[in-house]
């Protein structure tokens, strides 16, 4: 028989009674699982070609121009109207419903860039005639990713910093307080910036400048849940008993303080995309050549003649910002004692 937590099950119980948190969770992981098939979305290159009685598979495989008829050894380019003639005079191509990857051009603009909506860019494009609707797709599965990495690192860190000050207290406890209030009193955004300013753009390494200060958002709280549990009789009895410190800590104290921990998740994942969005704005962010919402952005303020590029960065964000904030909302709801009791 499965196993059945009833706790779980009324917790999840009142989670959907919050119907605004409920549907935010189904639309972001829907959004979230679209955008990690990005290449299936949007691609300058075919999900699948049949040339010459041979099936071919562009997104996964690089195959030579000379693979369909051509004469060079490098990459073919499917957009190029020699490469298509020579796969459609003896098979065929099917296409993702955007022809265009977060970094493609489209030279064959009928205005200059960046170009307005379209029937062959349905966002328009950027100043450099990458298509928009692409980069946002693109965009949205970096920044979640990225929130969700650093979420997951910086919370891990934090928990465990705090659960040693909590449960050792004294001179370890006071010294940790002291460097706390040292290291978040200082600029953040400000060394962030210097730091990114030195180290060469890249997402693993904005994510580590980025935890070097993010670990900080839970260590508190975690911290007065392990004070509060350390003098608690089951801790005594389980020390008692010659149980190991990491067993206590870990295994009986830590759940206990990870209802109000997990409470927190869906707003540090908020901040963290916020945070990257911020820095790509002011350029500082990731690569120039990397997708990017708050790039984006950028461009909608450096291109006011354009609005379709703010407009739709500021509308895409405010929907993913949206959906995390109602989630965790409904996530609070689910561990409120006083609403579980209802």
């Amino acid at each position: 028989m499965a196993f059945r937590n009833p706790v779980w099950e009324r917790q999840w119980q009142v989670f959907k009674r919050n119907r605004r948190g409920y549907w935010s969770l189904w639309i972001f992981l829907l959004l979230f699982v679209l955008s990690l098939g990005a290449e299936l979305i949007a691609n300058d290159k075919p999900l699948l070609v049949r040339y010459d009685g041979h099936f071919y598979f562009p997104v996964v495989v690089e195959y030579p121009e000379t693979a369909f008829g051509g004469f060079f050894e490098s990459e073919a380019n499917y957009r190029d109207p020699v490469v298509k003639d020579l796969i459609n005079g003896k098979g065929w191509m099917i296409w993702p419903p955007i022809h265009y990857s977060y970094n493609t051009i489209n030279y064959d603009l009928q205005v200059p860039a960046p170009a307005p909506p379209s029937a062959d860019n349905w966002l328009g494009t950027d100043d450099q005639g990458r298509d928009v609707l692409a980069g946002l797709i693109y965009g949205f599965r970096i920044s979640v990713l990225f929130g969700l990495i650093l979420t997951i690192l910086a919370s891990a860190i934090g928990i465990i910093v705090g659960a040693v000050q909590g449960y050792y207290g004294g001179w370890l406890d006071l010294a940790g307080q002291r460097f706390l209030e040292v290291w978040s009193s200082m600029p953040i955004l400000y060394l962030i910036i210097v730091l990114s300013s030195f180290v060469v753009p890249g997402f693993w390494s904005l994510l580590l400048i980025l935890l070097l200060f993010s670990w900080m958002t839970l260590v508190d709280l975690v911290r007065a849940e392990f004070l509060r549990g350390r003098n608690m009789d089951y801790v005594r009895s389980a020390q008692a008993l010659g149980v190991r410190t990491p067993v206590i800590m870990f295994r009986h104290m830590l759940p206990n303080a990870m209802v109000a921990t997990l409470t927190f998740l869906p707003f540090i994942l908020n901040g963290a995309v916020v945070t990257l969005t911020s820095l790509d704005f002011i350029g500082f962010g990731m690569p120039t050549d990397a997708p990017s919402l708050g790039r984006l952005l950028g461009q909608g303020k450096a291109n006011l003649q354009a609005p379709w590029l703010g407009i739709s960065a500021f509308i895409t964000l405010t929907i993913l910002l949206s959906l995390l904030v109602f989630i965790g909302e409904a996530v609070r709801d689910a561990f409120d004692t006083r609403k579980f009791l209802k």
